[in-house]
Formats: C-alpha cells, structure tokens, sequence
C-alpha cells in the first residue's frame, strides 16, 4: 500500500451528480460526498434528483451540504469550489463553471477538475486512468481536466471503502439480525437451516429459473427482495398474486419483500446472506467489501457493451468455472441450465470473493487517492 497523502486543510469540493434511472449514480456520490466529509473536507453535492436520498440517507451528513441542479452559483461570501467532480461525465451546469472560472480570475488559482468515470475492470480503465484533457475552447479555455477512473487494481483509482468498514463487518451479528428480520417475517419461516439470498437485480433473464429450482430444493432458500425493479421482476417470474403479500411461501422458497433502506442497513442485507445478487456499480462493490458469494448483474446496455464488462470483471476476479458459467447464464450471455450453488459451491465462491477482498485491501481506497491526487495537482 503506498503511503497515506500528507494532511489536507479543508478544502471546498463541488460534486455533480445526474440521476439516469436508477440509484446508483447518488448512491456513489453520496457515499464519496460523507467520506470525504468524514475526513474533514467540505462537500457541495449539486444533483438533479436527490429524492433517493430520503431513504438512502435520511440522516444527512455533517460537512455535506445538498444543492439543487440549477441551483444559482455559490454567492460570493460563499467559498469558492477548490476542487470541481463530475460523476460519470454528467457535465456540470455551465453557469457553475462559468462563476468559477470568474473567482478564479480574481484569486489566480484554479480548482482542480475531475471527471470521475464509471467503474471497470477493462484494460481501458487503467490506460485513461488519471490523463489530462486539456479545455481549448469556452470560458475555461486553458484549463485542465483530469480523468480519474474506480477500479481494482493498483493502477486505477480504488474502491470507495470507509475506513472502519472492515471492522464494523467484524463485529456483525450475523445470526442475531437473521432472527430479528425472521420475526419480523413470521410469515416466511423461521428461517433455520434456510440458505439466505439477497436480490437486487433488473431484470435478469434467468431468474425465473433461479426461482423454479429454489422451490423444488431440498434445503429451503430464504430470499430477501429489495423493492422496485427487482421486486417487479420477482413478481412477473412467480405465478399471478404470488408477491401481493410481503412473505409468500413458495414450496421451499420464502420470499421475504423489504422495504428501502439506508446505505448501512443494505451493507448488513448483503452481510447476513449466503448469496447476494447484485447490480450496477455501488452494490458490487459492497458485496465484495461483503466477502459473501455474489453473483453481479452490470447494467444492460443496448450495444452489448456490458458484456466486455461482465467478462473483465469476472477474469479479475479469478472466477471459477462455476462461477463463470451462473453469471452468463444470470444475464443472458449463455443457454445452458442454471445450476444452483450447493454448500460446497457457494462456500467456493465466498473464498474466491474474500481473496479478491484480500488483493483490495491492499490498495488504498477511492476517497485516499482523491485527496492525493488533489493535493499533487494544486
């Protein structure tokens, strides 16, 4: 690991966060907004749709302030931004970098300007990571802007960790929050001897299958859906009626359907299960931090691109055949019967996850590598 970055003095960074169709573009930048919060720095979070939020985070965060997209510029007894974070190329409202472009005219320094791009594990990531893209044109002609890429390797920019991740995953009561959501859910079962499986997912084209197998097991399968697309896609794969209620017992299936959360309580979700099925950007990542078996659906794009993705992923990962082989099927990439994981399988898949764990750990985080990469180019 190489050595944490000197000290910084509170800086002002502006994040910009646009809202596609799902929650993981602010559930990224909010999570980045408190770390770097959490290490003394202060955050203007600027985005278009922080209604996620409510649940997400409903207790805010010391240090980060929400502003509106279109929101008019920071006044002048504000303080200007020292650092300027585009999420995902979201572009920020010219306006903004306009005033910004004036107060530093009248300061002589620049805020460092980043473009923080979608996490990948293709070779591209490591190529683009951390090279300029210099402005030859506009208000900010003559500036800088810097590509800064998430990804698992020493030469990408890291994974978004809280420094006491590890330990409060350590001090999790793992059986103790099983019987809590089982009496909660009496309904499903007790949830003894069950194997635990979490569903965030779109849509993905074996789930059915998934389904028709864990009903016809001979060990019972106690299936924690979260709401919105994954709870849809569980109710059109099941018989009609079949989710009205919010734990139908299925032969040995228990559908357990839960309710918004926030960002921690969906760490212990994946913390307490066998199995996670998860999504996009933000959920991978947690469910590696996890170190349970997983099996990761990359948001499907209409040119196939998302394939190069999966694949990528799973080559870092050091996937075993088995593994391979659910995740193409899971999302469409293969034919074949979807085989679900016994004991034996699942506890190979956690193994091979935790020794990913072990090979990120030793790098430093997104939030560390930002501030380095700041404090090197102020």
């Amino acid at each position: 690991m190489t050595p944490s970055p000197p000290p910084l003095q509170a800086l002002q960074w502006d994040l910009f966060c646009r809202v596609i169709d799902n929650f993981g573009d602010v559930g990224v930048c909010w999570r980045l907004a408190a770390q770097l919060a959490g290490r003394g720095q202060r955050v203007r979070l600027w985005v278009d749709d922080a209604s996620a939020l409510q649940w997400m985070a409903p207790a805010g965060c010391p240090g980060v302030e929400l502003r509106a997209w279109g929101a008019p510029a920071p006044a002048p007894h504000e303080r200007a931004p020292d650092v300027l974070l585009e999420a995902f190329g979201c572009e920020m409202d010219p306006g903004l970098l306009a005033s910004s472009v004036h107060r530093s005219g009248a300061t002589g320094r620049k805020p460092v300007w980043i473009n923080l791009e979608h996490l990948s594990a293709e070779p591209h990531a490591e190529r683009n990571h951390r090279l300029p893209s210099p402005i030859t044109s506009g208000p900010a002609a003559g500036w800088t802007r810097w590509f800064f890429y998430p990804g698992f390797t020493p030469a990408t920019g890291g994974l978004l960790r809280e420094p006491d991740l590890l330990a409060r995953r350590s001090a999790f009561d793992r059986m103790g929050w099983r019987k809590a959501l089982a009496a909660s859910h009496p309904q499903g079962g007790s949830g003894e001897g069950c194997r635990w499986m979490s569903l965030f997912c779109y849509e993905p084209p074996a789930l059915a299958e998934l389904l028709a197998q864990s009903q016809s097991q001979s060990r019972c399968t106690r299936l924690l859906v979260t709401p919105g697309r994954a709870a849809l896609a569980v109710q059109a794969a099941l018989a009609p009626r079949a989710v009205e209620r919010a734990h139908p017992q299925h032969g040995q299936l228990a559908v357990v359907c839960l309710q918004a959360c926030p960002q921690p309580a969906f760490d212990e979700l994946l913390w307490a299960c066998d199995f996670n099925a998860v999504r996009g950007e933000d959920s991978l990542v947690r469910a590696l931090w996890a170190g349970q078996a997983l099996v990761w659906q990359p948001y499907p794009q209409d040119d196939g691109a998302h394939h190069a993705k999966l694949w990528a992923f799973l080559d870092w990962l050091q996937a075993p055949p088995a593994l391979r082989q659910f995740h193409a099927r899971w999302s469409g990439l293969d034919s074949a019967p979807l085989r679900w994981p016994g004991d034996d399988t699942l506890a190979e898949w956690s193994a091979c996850v935790q020794a990913a764990r072990a090979r990120l750990l030793v790098q430093d985080d997104l939030a560390t590598q930002l501030l380095g990469f700041v404090l090197e180019k102020r």
